[in-house]
């Protein structure tokens, strides 16, 4: 399957603010340790002993401390395509689903198109595995789908925002979802249903 080169390009770029965001805490951390261990030298220079130094009682909150804390990263925002307006944000997002035990099994990224889902590629899970179908596809797609079809039959939704998903595949090998027309309130749902369904998948793949 081809593979869209701005999607690639975006992936790329993410991957890189990823890595760049580990080398600057690496770097902090390195250096709070060397910190660590000058003020560790200079106390034990002073007469103090190894058990000694854990012992110093800590300044009275009401005093100041010289510790400074790496900034946290902000969340990179998700796309939210609102229903009934063509109006979106310019920012992209990837968002990992993984196991409980913290086992990859997709990416969510998102563009101005909508949402796709990236299975791990090591997995190859098939459409034929349950809860793909019977789950995923009939019980959430397939209602969200008939929903908006309902409200575009009562002129509440305009056609062009109606619900809309395409499973692309390679054999019966599932290698991305992609839904248009998501709203807040369903981004919520699909993440959550997605992730059960390729866990299940995954353990019933590792049972045969």
């Amino acid at each position: 399957m081809a593979v869209d080169p701005e999607k690639m390009k975006s992936l790329i770029a993410f991957k890189k603010r990823l890595e760049d965001q580990l080398e600057k805490l690496a770097a902090e951390t390195k250096e709070a340790q060397d910190s660590l261990d000058t003020v560790n030298t200079i106390l034990l220079d002073k007469g103090f002993k190894r058990g000694d130094i854990k012992e110093v009682p800590e300044a009275p909150p009401s005093m100041p401390k010289d510790v400074v804390l790496p900034k946290k990263e902000p969340e990179a925002p998700t796309i939210v395509v609102q229903r009934g307006t063509s109006e979106h944000t310019d920012h992209e997002s990837v968002i990992p689903l993984k196991t409980m035990a913290e086992e990859p099994l997709a990416l969510i990224y998102f563009d101005k198109q909508g949402m796709h889902v990236l299975p791990d590629e090591s997995k190859n899970f098939s459409v034929n595995t349950p809860p793909f179908q019977n789950f995923l596809v009939e019980k959430v797609f397939a209602k969200m789908q008939e929903k908006d079809a309902e409200l575009v039959k009562a002129k509440q939704l305009a056609p062009e925002r109606m619900f809309s998903y395409q499973v692309a595949r390679e054999g019966e090998h599932i290698r991305e979802i992609v839904i248009h027309n998501v709203d807040e309130e369903r981004l919520k749902e699909l993440k959550s249903s997605i992730r059960w369904t390729l866990e299940k998948m995954y353990e019933k793949m590792g049972s045969q």
